[in-house]
């Protein structure tokens, strides 16, 4: 396909932001099953997960696309459609008309869009908050002034400047609920945006007409109240995902854009990588990232597949072994022929199975929006009650009106904007002051349902670099000359070797045999460093070694006739048996799922009593066992630190990951913890868990605040006064309950080293 946008496809107007105009469609999109393309957008106006229904709907009714899956999270859709009956500007047309405007996704223009949106709810939130305190100080006036002796034309005098206050600001900040609201009207649908701004109109027109009318009661700072609150949700919940979405797009730095391919004369020229095809032969230099998925024709080297499939050792690759795209070299040049290049390879099954994951997870409702599809109809339901039966009754329009307006101010939804906001404020801090950053809103809530932990091996319930287990054993001297001939090679066990000498300085003259080992002549003599076969090491020497350390991994060196083996084991982080105690006291079951080889996983396991774990799991075999579980109604947290766990912690129930994770998994857990020991696991649970109990409270709170306040709206007995005094009551009430939490799970009383202190503020 080939279709080249320019002006006249367009209209005469300008193009809309961001759609390609004079370039190649085949830049934005990606070859897919059966011939059908697939691309990414970005999407404008996805507030909830109902839009998620709207995009899907609208999308698979045009004639030509295949699927459609949207994710709420990073506001992306993908669209496979074919592209002889549909071209991708019918796609955005699509979009357009349904009233979700979209863009081909581009990181660098998301990342610019998503900084605006997150300034422009700040602005709002802050123009809201600053007429509603100003308004708020004349309203008090009024209010104690209605039951003392304020003059009539001192009240009109104070609810004239508050109108004046209040007109400019809703006009300002409620553009993000109004805009929100209108487009669903015009698509002939209904969101949680339609009944705010109802409700936000309504308040004010009533007020106006009142300050017109000389009456006794305005309600411009419930109004803006009600604006800053939801306001104050939204900048939060924007923020979150501002910070995880450009985490993710890390995952392209693992993507080479070039590769060095050979030519049919034998010449090699580097050329994008869109223009390799299976088939292709390529060549990869010492200490470049492998860019495809192929086969190794000539060549031997060592491959680092520890970002991809969790596996601790380099593997020694030689012709005919596979090596996949986003691995890392070592010190010999392949030559490798292409099985593929952009779509098929492992690194691009993981992004896919990322993507699913949170699209799938991106459709649950939080707690909050249930509670608020539950409260909407109720209240707006019981509005119109008040006024039609007002009007049965015999009341004139204007007092019907004023009842029924009533009834939405006095249930003004300030104790349910603020019931699981507050408490996520305050389990956010106390989670903060534990070494944990949440990443998602919802995370507490999901956390709280936990009863399954599933970890990840290496990096996670194990030190990440490998230690020396038989330094007692080696001689003080050829310890020392091992670890400077270590300092040669830039193979992560030579380094662990080098770092547990602590040898200063390399031997001069030494050089690496690529997929052997390194060797230097120092006074007639030959040093080895390497594989047990490269030294010359016969079986006597090493078995012994491999009997007492099973589970380590084993480099040799010979001088001459004086031989070592080294045997180097990852150790259990410190407090690892205790949580794993803990976390079992609390009604958990344990799991490990690990890329690493099986008697290393095994080890950890007994050492942890853990009898439930599985070795060598590729990222789609993590998920397959998650969906098993929770097919079987298990509610997974997930653990892990590497780039092959990403796509199980994003599919998991709930997730966490070291700070030292790679990127992409971060960005693909709910919540980071800082430091090298596991404890924070625990005290994400045990934090969770109450305030989950603490929001399910605020919310029967106001409940019942509703329960009460409504009979006395509906029949006509609500003030400004009572309001105000309701209102401000039930906030206080479920606040002050929020800060509860402050009792749980109480931070570490030894200030945190310098170094986790600026990993907090990176990750920030």
């Amino acid at each position: 396909m080939n279709i080249a946008v320019d002006a006249g496809d367009l209209g005469d107007g300008p193009a809309p932001a961001g759609r390609p105009v004079g370039h190649d469609w085949d830049a934005y999109t990606v070859a897919d099953r059966d011939g059908a393309r697939r691309m990414e957008l970005a999407v404008d106006g996805i507030t909830c997960a109902a839009c998620l229904t709207d995009i899907e709907r609208g999308l698979r009714r045009l004639p030509g696309v295949v699927s459609a899956r949207v994710n709420v999270g990073n506001r992306r859709t993908s669209v496979v459609f074919s592209p002889d009956k549909v071209t991708p500007d019918a796609v955005l047309d699509r979009m357009t008309a349904i009233g979700y405007p979209a863009r081909p996704f581009d990181p660098a223009l998301r990342r610019d869009n998503r900084s605006a949106e997150a300034r422009e709810l700040l602005k709002c939130m802050g123009v809201a908050g600053f007429g509603a305190m100003n308004v708020m100080l004349m309203s008090v006036s009024v209010w104690s002034g209605n039951v003392t002796d304020i003059t009539p034309e001192t009240r009109d005098f104070f609810h004239l400047m508050s109108a004046l206050i209040a007109i400019p600001t809703v006009a300002y900040a409620g553009r993000p609920f109004f805009r929100s609201a209108i487009a669903a009207i015009r698509r002939r649908a209904l969101n949680m945006d339609v009944p705010i701004s109802i409700g936000v109109c309504l308040a004010m027109g009533l007020s106006l007409y009142n300050t017109m009318t000389h009456a006794l009661e305005a309600y411009f700072d419930s109004a803006l109240m009600l604006l800053f609150f939801l306001l104050l949700g939204r900048f939060l919940d924007e923020n979150m995902r501002r910070r995880t979405a450009v985490e993710a797009e890390t995952l392209a730095t693992l993507r080479a854009d070039s590769v060095l391919k050979r030519g049919g004369d034998g010449d090699l020229v580097r050329v994008p990588l869109s223009a390799v095809e299976p088939g292709d032969i390529v060549v990869v230099r010492p200490g470049e990232r492998v860019p495809v998925d192929g086969e190794v024709l000539t060549g031997r080297s060592d491959v680092d597949r520890s970002l991809v499939t969790g596996e601790t050792l380099p593997a020694a690759v030689a012709p005919g072994d596979m090596v996949h795209a986003g691995t890392l070299n070592g010190a010999g040049l392949l030559t490798v022929v292409v099985t593929a290049a952009v779509e098929g390879t492992l690194m691009a099954e993981i992004e896919r199975l990322i993507g699913e994951a949170q699209s799938a997870k991106s459709g649950t409702l939080r707690l909050a929006d249930r509670a608020a599809r539950a409260y909407a109809p109720v209240v707006h339901s019981s509005a119109i009650v008040t006024a039609a039966g007002w009007l049965i009754y015999g009341a004139g329009w204007h007092t019907a009106l004023i009842n029924a307006i009533a009834v939405l101010i006095i249930t003004c939804p300030c104790a349910l904007a603020l019931a699981v906001p507050a408490v996520q404020v305050t389990a956010a801090g106390r989670f903060f002051r534990n070494g944990i950053l949440i990443n998602a809103g919802d995370a507490i809530e999901r956390l709280a349902r936990v009863d399954t932990v599933v970890f990840d091996k290496t990096g996670t319930l194990t030190s990440p670099e490998p230690l020396l287990a038989n330094r007692d054993g080696i001689a003080d001297d050829l310890l020392q000359l091992a670890g400077r001939l270590a300092r040669a090679s830039r193979h992560p066990l030579a380094e662990a070797l080098a770092r547990a000498t602590g040898a200063t300085g390399a031997i001069d003259g030494a050089r690496e045999v690529a997929g052997e080992g390194v060797e230097a002549d120092v006074a007639g003599r030959r040093l080895r460093l390497g594989s047990i076969a490269f030294c010359g090491i016969g079986d006597e020497v090493a078995d012994p070694v491999r009997a007492a350390h099973p589970d380590a991994s084993l480099i040799a060196f010979s001088d001459g006739g004086r031989t070592a083996v080294f045997a180097f084991a990852q150790r259990l982080k410190t407090d690892a048996a205790e949580v794993a105690a803990a976390l079992r006291a609390r009604g958990c079951d344990l799991m490990i799922l690990s890329g690493d080889r099986a008697a290393a996983v095994a080890t950890v396991a007994e050492a942890l009593g853990i009898a439930d774990w599985q070795a060598e799991v590729d990222p789609a075999g993590k998920i397959a066992r998650l969906d098993a579980l929770k097919a079987g109604g298990r509610r997974v947290l997930m653990v892990g630190d590497g780039l092959n766990d990403a796509p199980s912690l994003a599919a998991a129930h709930v997730s966490l990951s070291p700070v030292s994770a790679a990127h992409l998994a971060q960005a693909a857990s709910d919540a980071v913890f800082l430091g090298d020991r596991l404890a924070p696991v625990v005290t994400a649970i045990d934090v969770s868990r109450a305030a989950y109990r603490l929001m399910k409270e605020n919310l029967w709170t106001a409940v019942v605040y509703n329960l009460i306040a409504v009979p006395i709206a509906v029949f006509g007995y609500v003030t400004p006064l009572i309001a105000a005094l309701a209102m401000s009551g039930s906030s206080m009430i479920v606040t002050l309950n929020a800060l509860r939490l402050r009792r749980i799970a109480a931070p570490p009383a030894v200030r945190p080293p310098a170094a986790v202190i600026a990993a907090a503020e990176e990750a920030a």
